[in-house]
């Protein structure tokens, strides 16, 4: 398959996940990404607990450069390497770069046709000097209170606003590599933590504008369908079971001989089903409950009808369809053992974007890159640089 970024090189100077999430969505497109490390490699590889999938998961089909930045020597062949680049990435706080050499001011001198991606916690504004945190903002943007119970706010069950943050970034880059096309000029762009949240709140903030009532959180929100919950069945478990269509309650009554709903005049459309669910709600909670969790899913997916087992992150190495669709890419971890890890969620032409190389061992790549710069391996080991 013919990757639709071949060709365009990348430096990342990132650690964590939002700027990592943005080298990957250009690297699995085909981008040779050339993640720079400190010797002995990003902290984030040494993450435990809830950030020790971060490395793994986020820096696949990457070329690591493990450097001393600190030293003259190293950081003159990373510059020069930037010369040779299209985009630049990073996600470090304000300033931090600028007093390396690494700043936007520097290297877009440097190279004029350089498009830097700075992944930040804010935009410009009274903020932008705040250190952020994807929990950080999803409390502060609305994400958190929309998620937990009243009351109680909870983040979301994944860096869902690194990973977006890192998705709008990359698009931003390639924005700017489209237009560089034209202009033969690189561009400074800038993707945020805060203003992704309120992006992915922005539903929320349209209902009162439309409505004037602000939206309850999710946990007590008032469904638009009279039919979109969870339900017990016999065997224990639980089912999702969304009816979201006039002919969907048709299929669903006709299915589960509850042919007398149809005539009742409170239940012909949705709008009145949402205010008079106490007529039908209890028939379905007990029809579902006498029903096993396998037999029930059988029927409604028979009846084309919305439905949803209850997942956890970990039955996802055995889904049927992912794994026979190339969801899931087979890779090698830092400690030799294999993983299934999601691959980007599209495909191109019916193909699925895979993996060519992967997760780097902490300066893997760093003589292969130093050499096809023209310098001198040995001198940078003699010297401690690599």
């Amino acid at each position: 398959m013919s990757l639709p970024l071949s060709g365009v090189k990348v430096i990342e100077f990132s650690h964590m996940v939002m700027g990592p999430a943005a080298g990957l969505m250009l690297a699995d497109m085909g981008a040779e990404v050339i993640k720079v490390e400190p010797i002995g490699g990003d902290k984030t590889r040494r993450l435990r607990g809830a950030g020790a999938g971060y490395f793994p998961m986020y820096n696949r089909n990457k070329k690591s450069l493990a450097i001393n930045l600190k030293s003259p020597m190293g950081q003159a062949a990373v510059l020069e390497l930037i010369k040779t680049a299209d985009v630049f990435i990073e996600n470090f706080r304000p300033g931090a770069l600028d007093k390396l050499g690494f700043g936007y001011d520097d290297l877009c001198k440097l190279n004029p046709s350089l498009i830097y991606c700075s992944e930040k916690g804010f935009l410009d504004g009274p903020y932008e000097h705040r250190t952020a945190l994807d929990e950080v903002t999803q409390m502060m943007g609305g994400l958190a209170y929309m998620t937990g119970p009243p009351g109680r706010p909870l983040r979301a069950g994944s860096s869902v606003i690194d990973v977006t943050g890192g998705m709008f970034g990359a698009m931003g880059v390639l924005a700017a590599l489209n237009e560089r096309h034209a202009t033969g000029k690189g561009k400074r762009v800038t993707a945020a933590l805060f203003e992704t949240t309120v992006f992915l709140v922005g539903q929320h903030m349209a209902q009162k504008a439309v409505t004037g009532e602000a939206a309850a959180p999710m946990p007590v929100r008032v469904s638009s369908w009279a039919i979109y919950q969870l339900f017990d069945t016999k065997d224990g478990e639980q089912v999702f079971i969304g009816v979201v269509s006039d002919g969907q309650w048709k299929t669903l009554c006709e299915a589960f001989d509850l042919h007398h709903l149809l005539n009742d005049p409170d239940l012909v459309e949705n709008r009145d089903r949402v205010i008079h669910k106490d007529k039908f709600l209890p028939l379905l909670i007990e029809k579902f409950k006498s029903m096993n969790k396998s037999e029930l899913m059988e029927k409604i997916e028979n009846l084309g009808l919305p439905f949803a087992p209850i997942g956890k992150p970990e039955d996802m190495f055995d889904d049927p369809h992912l794994n026979a669709s190339a969801g899931l890419l087979d890779m090698e971890m830092e400690d030799g053992g294999r993983c299934k890890l999601p691959a980007l969620p599209i495909s191109l032409d019916g193909e699925r974007l895979g993996l060519h190389l992967d997760p780097p061992k902490a300066g893997e790549h760093t003589r292969e890159i130093l050499t096809r710069l023209g310098f001198d391996i040995a001198e940078f080991e003699n010297k401690g640089v690599i």
